[in-house]
């Protein structure tokens, strides 16, 4: 992450991919999806709107532990000119500094981070400002392996610590919001933001402009959206003026 990445507040699409495809579930869960085609093309169109940085998950990485969507995601990166970042089967440091090495500009750090959160640290020290970590919040307690899995943490409390492990940024997903298109939460934004002074990018549940507006107002320092730019309830465009 450069040294002022997010220091205005952002809006970025979001680009998960399952079986080479771009899809949106709801709350994560598989048999949900709904697809909106090929991830090159999809990116293409968000940067060609204004898109100034993308969000992209390889679901099926999420949940089985190893990336499944390499192919797909590395033509992404190859095909676009904006920092990306890039979360969702990512298990060790060799990985995430392997995928640096490819060209991500940000590497999401999820399960890893909460089953051996000193990983964070030794990639930050090769590569500084260049690990988000994924606190991905069900009932108020953070999930993992593609959100089965419940931690016992508090996403405020992890939060904080990983910020001493240098963790450039927070990425906070609403689980119980997302997908869903219902509109945000935006309680559970301001206890992080709250915690930490590194920048909390928020995701899960943005219906409306309304939502974006609410979550920065919340103090997110950037806002994922999916399912709302895909389904066409808001232009790119229209969700950039609210920045």
């Amino acid at each position: 992450m450069s040294e002022n990445a997010f220091a205005e507040f952002e809006v970025v699409p979001a680009v998960d991919v399952q079986d080479g495809d771009v899809v949106q579930l709801v709350q994560g869960e598989r048999g949900t999806e709904k697809t909106y085609g090929d991830p090159v093309e999809a990116a293409r169109r968000w940067v060609d709107a204004g898109a100034r940085t993308l969000h992209l998950v390889d679901l099926d990485g999420a949940f089985e532990g190893e990336r499944a969507n390499a192919e797909a995601i590395d033509a992404v990166v190859d095909a676009v000119d904006v920092p990306t970042q890039l979360g969702g089967g990512i298990r060790t440091a060799a990985d995430a500094i392997d995928l640096l090495e490819a060209g991500v500009d940000r590497v999401i750090l999820g399960t890893a981070a909460v089953e051996n959160p000193d990983i964070v640290a030794e990639i930050s020290a090769e590569y500084p400002d260049s690990v988000v970590v994924s606190l991905d919040a069900k009932d108020g307690e953070v999930v993992v392996e593609g959100w089965t899995e419940g931690t016992g943490l508090d996403p405020a409390e992890a939060a904080s610590r990983y910020e001493e492990l240098g963790a450039a940024a927070i990425l906070f997903t609403d689980v119980d919001v997302e997908g869903r298109l219902e509109g945000v939460q935006t309680e559970p934004v301001e206890r992080l933001v709250a915690a930490t002074e590194i920048p909390v990018v928020a995701s899960g549940g943005v219906a409306t402009l309304a939502d974006i507006d609410a979550l920065r107002e919340a103090g997110a320092a950037a806002v994922v959206v999916g399912s709302a730019l895909y389904e066409g309830k808001f232009t790119l465009e229209e969700a950039q003026e609210r920045e």
